[in-house]
């Protein structure tokens, strides 16, 4: 399959939709594939579902291939979510009150390079402007093969705020796989904001 834009993959569309319970078990199977075995479950999915909701409007969606989900993104509404330790704040463009968190996304490994991750981060903002938001937040896999977390980010306007090292170690004592380092986890994360 040649490269080619989203709305062109092997002549068939890929639709997007609102992440709702339906897609909930393929969104957790996707995050376990492509982050690690560990990183969703359903519990911790629903609860990250409800942070993107506000004022009747989901900010997570998920792109659907041929009946397959294929990508995944879960975004959080400004005023949704805290800021946690590993959150510069004072260096952050816009108040707290109006920063969403772009809290992951996935996509399928053969389907990487399409397009698909700009598509729904370009539907998650379109709805946290909705909402109230003037920026967003996120944390990105500095070890993502190619550093493509990143080069993801950036590519859409993100602009570096930090750099934290061992982001993601505290959740190897809670189960997490770590595709990278697998036990113990050593990634580190690259803080950046996306003005709207």
């Amino acid at each position: 399959m040649t490269k080619q834009k989203i709305t062109s993959l092997n002549n068939t569309l890929c639709q997007f939709y609102a992440l709702e319970p339906d897609f909930f078990q393929a969104v957790v199977s996707l995050a376990n594939e492509v982050h690690g075995e560990g990183y969703l479950t359903l519990n911790s999915l629903t609860s990250m579902v409800a942070k993107g909701r506000l004022a009747g409007k989901n900010a997570s969606y998920v792109a659907v291939l041929e009946n397959k989900v294929v990508a995944y993104r879960l975004s959080f509404a400004a005023g949704q979510w805290q800021p946690d330790e590993w959150c510069n704040v004072a260096s952050w463009p816009v108040p707290v009150t109006v920063m969403a968190y772009f809290k992951s996304v996935a996509v399928s490994p053969s389907l990487q390079g399409y397009g698909i991750g700009q598509a729904l981060l370009q539907q998650s903002i379109r709805v946290l402007k909705q909402q109230g938001a003037a920026a967003g937040l996120a944390h990105l896999w500095r070890e993502s093969p190619n550093n493509s977390a990143v080069r993801y980010f950036s590519k859409a306007g993100g602009k570096l705020i930090a750099i934290h090292q061992n982001r993601w170690q505290h959740l190897s004592a809670e189960g997490y796989a770590c595709p990278r380092c697998d036990t113990v986890c050593y990634c580190s994360a690259a803080e950046m904001a996306l003005i709207f």
